[in-house]
């Protein structure tokens, strides 16, 4: 069974603080790096949920993103060997993880089935929706929107990827992405301040 995945929070979209920010001891990369089982155990335990969460917001999907979080660990522990230490083992890792969610996306052709939106730059970029938002209503909201503007926003605001790096992963432009997160932000917005999704306030009138 996948791990349940709880509702984003209300500033989810806002933060450029990965949830895959672990720090790793070197010592235990080491026992990892020499096929410890123990240690890949831990490491598995560590990024479970953080792989999980990412493949969800991109694929939507429980399914597959279980799918993406077995291959994603299967990838890693092959080939933990080549990881050098030249960067955070957490941002290593949570590139399998993004190239293997996007894989699965092209594989059900959506990815380039919703591309074919202009992807000319959009002057200036465009501020995430309020962290006031009510995190039931931005959860509603994010699922409405394409997959492709979905996966940009998340890589964008929640993961901290530059527009540079989401193109090249989505092998488009780093317009393509400034163009994605600009209309996707904005149809947050105009969502948000829907009836269907704004948050219900019940008020105190007496009987």
């Amino acid at each position: 069974m996948p791990p349940t995945a709880p509702p984003p929070a209300a500033a989810a979209v806002a933060t450029a603080t990965s949830s895959f920010a672990i720090d790793v001891p070197a010592a235990l990369l080491r026992r990892a790096r020499a096929g410890e089982g123990r240690a890949l155990e831990q490491l598995y335990r560590w990024f479970e949920r953080p792989v999980f969460n990412l493949a969800l917001r991109i694929c939507h999907d429980r399914e597959v993103a279980a799918d993406v979080l077995q291959d994603t660990m299967l990838k890693v522990i092959g080939r933990i060997g080549d990881f050098r230490g030249d960067s955070p083992f957490w941002g290593w890792l949570r590139q399998i993880a993004v190239n293997e969610a996007l894989m699965r996306l092209r594989r059900g052709r959506r990815l380039e089935a919703e591309s074919d939106i202009d992807d000319h730059a959009i002057a200036g970029d465009v501020p995430p929706p309020s962290a006031a938002a009510d995190a039931a209503a931005l959860q509603r909201a994010m699922a409405e929107l394409p997959e492709i503007t979905r996966s940009v926003l998340w890589l964008y605001h929640a993961e901290g990827f530059t527009h540079d790096e989401i193109g090249a992963l989505m092998a488009r432009t780093p317009s393509f992405s400034k163009s994605q997160v600009a209309r996707g932000t904005r149809r947050l917005r105009e969502l948000l301040e829907s009836p269907r999704t704004a948050p219900t306030r019940t008020t105190g009138t007496a009987p």
